[in-house]
């Protein structure tokens, strides 16, 4: 009867029969749902709740909507509200590196559960044990003297997003006065440092700069052992006497100098002002570099610029072509610069818009990136440097070849020698440079595809590259300043394309040695010796060769082949054998001994000691002094 009833309300009314129906599958598969486990294997952490992570709530392994209240000693229970009719749970401490497993230490399946299968909404199970993970002990040792003693110590890395105040990843202080720490992971490389609660009270030096991070490889020895560090400094935290090392010192004083010299070459030097321009465009990129990778080894700049990390690169591939032209200008009677010569600042032009999506990236991102070193992020800061170091040594071949080919020149012009001494020391200076850049390469490459912890040393060599490059300003703009005596020389190079640039740089500049012709010039020359026994005009220091050309009545380009033809000898030897063998004369006449052998050197027209004592060897093999002692016997 009952049933015969029911049909007929359902024919009479059938919405809300399937509204009845609907709401009783919902009471039926939302009820309240009970979870009870008993804890038969020790929790991992005491101090840490009981979760349940499950697959509705995308397995969060620390949801504290998912805390499991304690029943008794051993017996846990938590009360699901709407639950599903089936789902899967397992049970943790707050994160996956403490969860359950077997007793031996491995993973476990889900548990599961099914409302058609339970017939209820309760079901008991156990744990029987915890996942075994590589366990590493960290301990601090010791810490900062000026730590806040209500200081908390947390760790953050790459296991946890590098979150730098998560109270999961606090250390603990045991009886021994140390922080200590179990960290659980299966990384293969952890990388981590300790902060105070925040990225701006991370870890540093002893000065007070940034320290890279800490590493560990992973290593079933180091399981279950300690890991023990030193914390140095705070980087809000500075010492007192630690503020900056002379490193910083020297750097500061490497930017201060070539600020100022942005402001006194233009005051103090009016002659070739476009050589003066390219050199205060090298200095200002290589100052602002300095300083750039100064305060980027400071963590409390990177919080608040993090572009400050890179910027310093692009001085890879701007500086080599500033510098090339400031000698070319220098050097040469140049009225243009090398022919498509923009085309060497298209590394810097790629270099830039490599850079830019990480540029342009928000700084919490960038920074995350930074401290994870993403692979994409390695590839293309490591790639800038392979190819800058490249890229320099190839403009290093140049500057010598530029120097040679004026050394040349200048002998076939000038009968006294340029004070080039400092473009050498800077040549030198910057193959050291170039040297420790390539050490710093290899280093970083080995301790990528190797375990070798040598980050410390590869930040030592990067330190020593950027002070010497700094010294390489310094000289360079105080003989811009001090000793403006460097004569230029004829020479093009606006023909010089970017494609044949490694060609020989004399070969771009006019060449005086020209084949022997048939012509007679025997009138010249004698005209040439009777000047130079009469007028003696290889006692003026700075005759040269047009000027003499100009005294004899012929052109340059004719005494230059008499001097090359018939002498065999460029003008800057044939005048110095002239000014020797009147030293000769002079140092035997009785009525010079008075004189030393640099005033009969001055006397002779020699400009300077080093130039006479290396043209007397050049000419006689003899030194000065040897050749007087032989003289005496």
């Amino acid at each position: 009867m009952v049933i015969v009833k029911f049909f007929e309300w359902l024919l009479k009314s059938p919405k809300k029969a399937i509204l009845a129906f609907l709401t009783g599958i919902t009471i039926t598969s939302f009820a309240q749902t009970k979870i009870e486990v008993e804890v038969l294997a020790p929790l991992i952490n005491p101090d840490k709740p009981l979760y349940i992570a499950l697959d509705y709530n995308n397995w969060n392994p620390g949801d504290s909507k998912y805390i499991l209240k304690k029943e008794s000693d051993k017996v846990y229970s938590i009360l699901l509200e709407n639950a599903p009719a089936s789902f899967e749970f397992k049970f943790t401490q707050g994160s996956w590196m403490y969860v359950e497993g077997t007793p031996d230490g491995q993973s476990l399946p889900n548990h599961s559960f099914d409302r058609t299968v339970q017939k209820g909404n309760f079901q008991k199970t156990s744990i029987l044990g915890w996942e075994r993970q590589v366990v590493y002990d960290l301990i601090i040792e010791q810490i900062p003297e000026n730590t806040p003693k209500d200081s908390k110590i947390y760790i953050a890395g790459n296991f946890n997003n590098w979150d730098a105040g998560n109270p999961d990843f606090e250390l603990r202080r045991n009886i021994n006065g140390q922080y200590v720490f179990k960290l659980y992971t299966d990384l293969q490389k952890i990388e981590y440092k300790f902060t105070r609660g925040s990225w701006e009270t991370v870890e540093a030096r002893e000065s007070g700069k940034a320290r890279p991070n800490r590493t560990i490889f992973r290593d079933s020895s180091i399981d279950n052992k300690a890991v023990t560090c030193q914390i140095e400094g705070w980087e809000d935290l500075l010492g007192t006497l630690h503020v900056y090392s002379l490193f910083d010192f020297l750097l500061l004083f490497s930017v201060f100098q070539g600020l100022m010299l942005l402001i006194a070459v233009p005051l103090t030097q009016k002659t070739n002002t476009e050589a003066n321009q390219w050199l205060l465009a090298s200095v200002f990129v290589a100052s602002i570099s300095i300083l750039l990778y100064l305060v980027s080894n400071f963590q409390v700049f990177v919080n608040r610029f993090p572009r400050i990390v890179v910027m310093a690169d692009f001085v890879y591939f701007l500086y080599g072509p500033l510098f090339y032209f400031y000698l070319i200008k220098l050097l040469f009677h140049n009225k243009k610069l090398p022919g498509r010569w923009y085309l060497f600042f298209i590394p810097f032009l790629i270099q830039f818009f490599a850079y830019l999506p990480f540029i342009i990236q928000n700084d919490k991102t960038f920074l995350l990136e930074l401290m994870e070193q993403k692979p994409m992020l390695e590839q293309i800061f490591g790639g800038a440097g392979i190819i800058g170091l490249m890229w320099n040594i190839f403009f290093w071949v140049l500057y010598r070849r530029l120097i040679a080919a004026y050394k040349k020149q200048f002998e076939n012009t000038l009968s006294y020698e340029q004070n080039l001494n400092y473009l050498n020391l800077v040549l030198i200076l910057q193959f050291l440079v170039l040297c420790f850049w390539a050490f710093s390469m290899v280093l970083a490459l080995i301790g990528k595809v190797t375990k070798l912890e040598n980050v410390i040393l590869v930040e030592n060599s990067t330190d020593l590259i950027w002070l010497m490059f700094s010294f390489t300003t310094f000289i360079v703009g105080f003989f811009a300043i001090h000793h403006n005596e460097i004569e230029q020389v004829p020479g093009h190079a606006a023909g010089v394309a970017f494609e044949d640039m490694l060609e020989s740089r004399i070969s771009s500049t006019p060449q005086f040695n020209i084949q022997p012709q048939q012509e007679d010039f025997s009138e010249d020359i004698e005209k040439l010796e009777k000047y130079i026994e009469s007028e003696k005009p290889y006692k003026n220091p700075k005759i040269s060769l047009s000027e003499l050309a100009s005294e004899i009545g012929i052109s340059s380009h004719l005494l230059s082949r008499i001097i090359n033809d018939h002498y065999q000898q460029n003008f800057f030897d044939f005048i110095n054998s002239f000014r020797v063998e009147e030293f000769k004369k002079m140092v035997k006449d009785p009525k010079n001994q008075n004189y030393t052998f640099l005033g009969l050197a001055f006397e002779v027209g020699f400009n300077s000691k080093t130039a006479f004592n290396r043209a007397f060897k050049k000419i006689t093999n003899l030194t000065p002094r040897e050749y007087l002692d032989s003289f005496k016997n």
